[in-house]
């Protein structure tokens, strides 16, 4: 299989007992006695039984500068030295267990060890604020952090929270063990408490019902909460996802969203387990370009920003050509067309398959390499969730023959809902139901669901649990339409605009609008009880720069950003992006802003939508200023 190991991509961690365990463990041998795993230490140990010496894992050796892989019968043994490491603190059933840890080995092997123990991991975002951290410790009752650095540690310990559950904290970064601090936390460091492991004669695995993570929601509205997620919610969605959309053991996916998310945890973690697929972790989001092409990955689990990303790179590449740009929209247009003949659905611009084809042959097709290129040249399937993804951005991909599938789920269903197919697909939509997941719509054009994959509840939160659950049926808090089974999200129950003259303004819809226009990189609409909407854009530095030039401002003094010219061009372009939305609906005024709203400044949840909680007092005066105006 191409790309299997990869050029330059190197064994780790193969002892010599790994070496004997491989030997004995052919890939032809029969999976163990599970017919169909129900729990996760089940659906691993199956995994290796099935395929002992295919390649489980990839990471990158900044130290050799190469690639490295793992097989999933060393995968299997790192996993029980951490099991037994961990065990040695004799933690009851149920324990939790936090992860603060950057996307990798480490990552899924401490995760792999708690659920092997019947433990509760608890993931963290790596870069999450320490306050934040320290919350959720304490609500969880955490009894380990497994944690990259003292730094880390030492930010958390300094906010003096109380953490009465906390027993052990293991650093990844250090070389010497610490005594223990005051009200008894050990601090060690990985090396010397991977080494203190023993065997262990027997471990009591969970069961179905137990707690397989204690997952945070964001927090987009308020203080996060505990979602419980058991053995049984999450392997029901991995087997219901792979029915919508197959992978095989050929497929290789390269991980960079947090694994603090469940988007990340089911589709890109325990779904490649189930189906025998390859995993490389990505070293970052700021080197995903570079990583996409020493991967070339043929499947792509990611939110819509990255997309948007490489959308607005293409972009700037026509920049200064009109034949270019031409010759693009010509392409997209033609191999849209094509697109939606293949998938029986309607669309409004004329012409013929003969002329369509011809486009493609011509033009399209050099074009839709190029776009492949962005993705290392290899991608077959690209899914998009965590926000809604751009009508634009849907149809430049899928014309040019990238097939995203945009998908619908939430942490509290483990996470997916419903998701497109490669042969059922319509952007328009989240696609379909997930097989053995109820959907139907109730008050207020709510999307209700029931199944296998909804929680147990909120940790902790018995009235929050009763409200979000009635009779079996979750509220998913979005608005949805359903039309010959395929789901449609209309926008947030919670997050509709009220303006004082009663209009209704769902604010998703206005920000996707202006992020299509890439001088904008982001956009936060508002105007609750106020006379008329107004946003805040994040420019792109370049296009500023260019923009402002044209205007004869200086692009560099943050005084330039407040300039009536600037302001009116700004608000001249957001006007013809919006020019499809009903008056009322269209921003009226705009403050402009170059630095970038991040989960660091707590502006993004991890999976980088909006924390408009956060955003609405950030920018409290400036938004008292605009309306005063």
């Amino acid at each position: 299989m191409e790309g299997a190991t990869g050029v330059g991509c190197n064994r780790i961690g193969c002892s010599e007992r790994a070496k004997c365990i491989i030997r004995s463990m052919r890939p032809t041998q029969h999976p163990p006695a599970i017919a169909k795993p129900r729990t996760l230490p089940e659906l691993l140990a199956w995994r290796v039984g099935a395929t002992p010496a295919a390649e489980a894992y990839r990471q990158f050796n900044a130290q050799r500068n190469t690639w490295e892989s793992l097989s999933w019968a060393e995968f299997a043994e790192r996993v029980a030295r951490w099991t037994n490491a961990l065990n040695r603190l004799q933690l009851p059933r149920g324990a939790r267990i936090a992860i603060l840890l950057p996307n990798g080995l480490d990552a899924v092997c401490i995760d792999q060890a708690a659920l092997a123990l019947a433990c509760v991991p608890v993931p963290l975002h790596a870069i999450d604020n320490p306050a934040s951290i320290a919350y959720i410790l304490r609500d969880s009752e955490a009894s380990v952090l497994v944690a990259s650095t003292i730094e880390q540690w030492n930010a958390i310990a300094s906010l003096a929270q109380p953490l009465p559950g906390l027993r052990e904290v293991v650093l990844r970064d250090i070389t010497t063990i610490r005594a223990p601090e005051a009200g008894g936390v050990s601090v060690m460091a990985l090396d010397p408490w991977l080494a203190r492991a023993e065997q262990v004669a027997a471990i009591q695995p969970p069961v179905e019902d137990d707690l397989a993570a204690l997952v945070y929601t964001s927090g987009t509205t308020g203080k996060p909460k505990g979602v419980m997620l058991t053995h049984r919610n999450v392997v029901s969605n991995v087997w219901a996802s792979l029915a919508r959309v197959a992978a095989n053991p050929s497929d290789l996916f390269l991980s960079f969203l947090p694994l603090s998310h469940t988007f990340e945890r089911t589709a890109g973690y325990y779904l490649p387990i189930a189906a025998g697929c390859c995993v490389a972790f990505a070293r970052s989001v700021s080197q995903l370009a570079e990583d996409l092409q020493a991967v070339r990955p043929t499947i792509l689990v990611s939110v819509p920003r990255i997309y948007e990303r490489i959308y607005a790179r293409l972009q700037a590449m026509l920049e200064g050509s009109p034949l270019r740009q031409r010759a693009f929209e010509l392409a997209v247009a033609a191999g849209w067309r094509r697109f939606c003949r293949e998938q029986h659905l309607a669309f409004d611009a004329a012409g013929s398959r003969t002329l369509d084809a011809l486009l493609w042959l011509l033009v399209a097709r050099g074009v839709a390499r190029r776009l492949q290129a962005q993705f290392g040249g290899r991608l077959r399937l690209a899914v998009s969730g965590g926000a809604p993804l751009s009508a634009p951005i849907a149809r430049c991909f899928l014309g040019l023959g990238l097939p995203v599938l945009q998908g619908y789920g939430m942490t509290e269903t483990s996470p997916v809902i419903a998701v497109n197919a490669l042969d059922d697909n319509d952007p328009a939509t989240v696609g379909r139901a997930l097989p053995g997941v109820d959907v139907r719509i109730g008050d207020n054009h709510e999307l209700l669901v029931r199944g296998p994959g909804v929680m147990r509840g909120y940790w902790k939160r018995d009235e929050d649990t009763a409200r979000a659950i009635e009779e079996g049926w979750l509220h998913t808090g979005d608005q949805a339409a359903i039309d010959a089974g395929r789901i449609r999200i209309l926008g947030r129950v919670k997050e509709i605009i009220v303006t004082s003259t009663g209009e209704k303004i769902a604010p998703v819809d206005l920000e996707l609008a202006i992020t299509a226009d890439p001088l904008f990189e982001q956009a936060y609409a508002f105007g609750d009880n106020r006379p008329f909407i107004a946003c805040i854009v994040v420019l792109n530095r370049p296009r500023w720069e260019h923009l402002a030039a044209g205007l004869h401002l200086d692009p560099a003094p943050p005084e330039s950003l407040a300039a009536p010219a600037a302001r009116a061009a700004v608000l001249e372009r957001i006007r013809a992006l919006t020019s499809n939305f009903p008056h009322y609906a269209q921003p009226r005024a705009v403050l402009l802003t170059l630095e970038p709203w991040t989960v660091e400044n707590t502006l993004l949840t991890p999976t980088l939508k909006l924390k408009r909680n956060n955003l609405a007092p950030h920018f409290a005066a400036q938004i008292e200023a605009l309306y005063r105006r």
